[in-house]
């Protein structure tokens, strides 16, 4: 049983560039499944795995059209002007967590433990998130392979402990246009409404992202509504 737990494969980030290009190129869906086909054939072995992987990489990058189509828009215009993988990291990654919920979950989990610990492993991550999709076979490979993810997309790191991995906090930086693009993904995958800007730009899922930008960026951005409450407090909306 899945639960909608979806991310079962390892996703290497040379495969999501290859899917955002596709986009870009308005390459029909079944196209971009038979492209990527020869991508990972050198790496995954095995129908089933392949189509798993596929899904996995469409699920990102094509079938959020419908589900998040404006920031998905955005996101396929930004990428052509970046020239590092770091900076495509930062598309990547938001559109990772607006399409899977237990993405969210693994990694806010992972920042909320690197508060105070800077190693995590595998059984800490799977007992943070167990109470929501129970003690499954499905959820304990899903951990494993957004662990393996994170580690090749360069936010975790290995260590000489097979199961344990380091935690790279606050690990990339780049431009106000992604730090600004990737808080709106931040908040169209959160369950609440509006979150306070201080406690948006430290969301423990955006641990791997280092973020400069004020709240005043975000007033002069009309994806967000920026609201001012009592004590100070300023509440960003996503509009």
């Amino acid at each position: 049983m899945d639960k909608g737990i979806g991310f079962s494969r390892t996703i290497l980030l040379d495969w999501m560039d290859v899917t955002a290009s596709l986009c870009i190129q308005n390459v029909e869906p079944l196209r971009i499944r038979q492209v990527l086909s020869n991508t990972i054939s050198g790496s995954v072995t095995g129908t089933d795995a392949q189509r798993k992987t596929i899904d996995v990489l469409s699920a990102i990058w094509v079938k959020t059209e419908k589900s998040a189509p404006q920031i998905r828009k955005e996101a396929l215009l930004i990428f052509p002007t970046l020239t590092t993988t770091e900076e495509r990291l930062w598309l990547h990654y938001g559109m990772t967590l607006l399409c899977y919920p237990i993405f969210r979950k693994v990694t806010a989990a992972i920042g909320q433990i690197s508060r105070t610990e800077d190693i995590i492993t595998r059984t800490m991550i799977k007992d943070r998130i167990a109470g929501d999709y129970g003690h499954l076979g499905a959820l304990d490979r899903s951990v494993e392979r957004m662990l393996a993810s994170l580690t090749n997309w360069g936010a975790l790191a290995n260590t000489d402990q097979k199961q344990n991995y380091k935690i790279l906090l606050r690990h990339f930086r780049s431009s106000e246009n992604l730090q600004r693009w990737l808080l709106s993904c931040a908040l169209f995958a959160h369950p609440s409404g509006g979150i306070p800007f201080e406690d948006l730009v430290h969301l423990p899922e955006l641990f791997p992202f280092q973020f400069t930008i004020r709240v005043d960026n975000l007033k002069n951005d009309n994806r967000f509504e920026v609201q001012h409450q009592g004590g100070g407090l300023e509440m960003v909306i996503l509009k």
